[in-house]
């Protein structure tokens, strides 16, 4: 009910009048429910009233409301002189709650449900080639997307006819885009273009093998130090998660599983309440390609989960181990999230690190396991690594060990 949040009688009968008006009370009950504080839920339930409003007033109705109207709304907000709205242009608050208030109507049937396409374009070749991956790779939605975009581009360029592409074609389209894009952008471009030209071999739709054409990227593999935090950094960063409420209790549960398991970010944001086994102490994770392992519960984390656990709100309905700490307390959609946690207690211990995401704190795992004599081959099983190179690229940060086997560069005498 709006009462909850407005008391004012002018007020509430300005919020129920218009075409927002009969969906605003349920609105303002799903903001309780969801958990909303106070202060965001009113700002959201003005910018219902307000989209109403802007709705009404270029003769539409709600079943009218898309996207193209969400996004003609928000650039009705930089220049809204609207006189019981005025308040209400701190854009951020008012977009996502019209985008909530959308939601809502979707969700109740008045207006359509857009389905949101992953890819850039219907094509044929591109939409196969997706399930394709999928399917047989288990790849997860962004690597999906950053495949397609390759993909997608090179079939424009060269058209749908592939028995028409030549390996001078392809080889082209790739120089040209590399000379439009810098070396990151170009290496996972040619990572995409030669898995999806070895499917089109692969399923026939090419008599050559046109990934051959495409060439290699000057590019040394492991050539750097890998970026990690030391052991006092480490402290400080756990410390910083220091607390009581469910805010700080899942950071240092988040922090502690990266730091001491080697975690990636995806495994931590999909990890479910089902994966943990407390009696054996072990955590099954479901990793990239759908690798399966099951790694040793270290205590401090399994205490560290169990505190966040015991005070994560009981309303929560999901399975997921770790939720948002501010509504709604919904799944990290990705592993952004889990990164973002990092990033803030990185923050917060003042610790100025090369790098600003969880991989910081998987790299910091690997190193801590080979300095405190971990063998590479038991290292590599924790962090899941196809290759043992891959585990012996995190030795090169013991500095003293090397200074004691590194060999005197000879003078040079004249």
């Amino acid at each position: 009910m709006l009462e909850t949040y407005f008391s004012a009688p002018k007020t509430l009968r300005r919020l129920r009048s218009g075409i927002s008006g009969p969906h605003i009370d349920a609105f303002a009950d799903d903001l309780e429910r969801d958990g909303y504080a106070p202060s965001i839920a009113v700002r959201y339930i003005r910018a219902a009233a307000h989209l109403g409003c802007f709705v009404q007033r270029r003769g539409r109705v709600l079943a009218d409301i898309d996207l193209h109207t969400l996004h003609a709304f928000a650039g009705h907000l930089r220049r809204c002189q609207c006189p019981h709205f005025k308040r209400a242009k701190i854009s951020y608050h008012a977009r996502f709650g019209a985008k909530l208030f959308h939601q809502r109507l979707v969700d109740c049937g008045i207006c359509s449900g857009e389905p949101v396409r992953d890819t850039p374009t219907d094509l044929a070749l591109v939409t196969a080639f997706r399930d394709w991956f999928q399917t047989h790779r288990g790849v997860k939605q962004p690597t999906l997307r950053q495949y397609s975009r390759g993909a997608t581009e090179l079939v424009q360029a060269l058209g749908e006819d592939v028995g028409q592409w030549t390996s001078q074609a392809v080889r082209n389209f790739l120089l040209k885009r590399a000379r439009q894009c810098g070396a990151p952008t170009t290496q996972k471009l040619i990572t995409s273009l030669r898995a999806f030209l070895r499917y089109l071999n692969f399923h026939g739709e090419s008599r050559d093998d046109l990934a051959l054409a495409i060439p290699a990227f000057a590019h040394w593999r492991l050539a750097k130090l890998p970026r990690c935090l030391s052991t006092e950094e480490v402290g400080r960063l756990i410390a910083a998660c220091d607390g009581t409420d469910p805010g700080r209790l899942r950071d240092r549960a988040i922090v502690l599983m990266l730091v001491r398991l080697g975690l990636r970010s995806g495994d931590v944001a999909q990890l479910r309440l089902t994966d943990v086994d407390w009696n054996s102490g072990t955590l099954q994770v479901i990793g990239k390609g759908r690798y399966q392992v099951r790694l040793p519960l270290p205590q401090d984390v399994g205490d560290a989960v169990l505190r966040y656990l015991e005070r994560r709100p009981a309303y929560i309905d999901t399975d997921h181990v770790f939720v948002r700490s501010i509504a709604p307390y919904s799944p990290f959609a990705s592993g952004d999230g889990v990164s973002s946690v990092v990033k803030h207690a990185l923050q917060r211990a003042r610790i100025e690190a090369p790098a600003k995401g969880a991989h910081l704190l998987r790299h910091t795992a690997a190193t801590e396991m080979l300095r405190n004599g971990v063998p590479l081959e038991q290292a590599g099983l924790v962090l899941r690594h196809r290759s043992i190179d891959m585990t012996a690229y995190y030795a090169k940060v013991d500095v003293a060990l090397l200074k004691q086997i590194a060999q005197p560069w000879p003078e040079v005498h004249e």
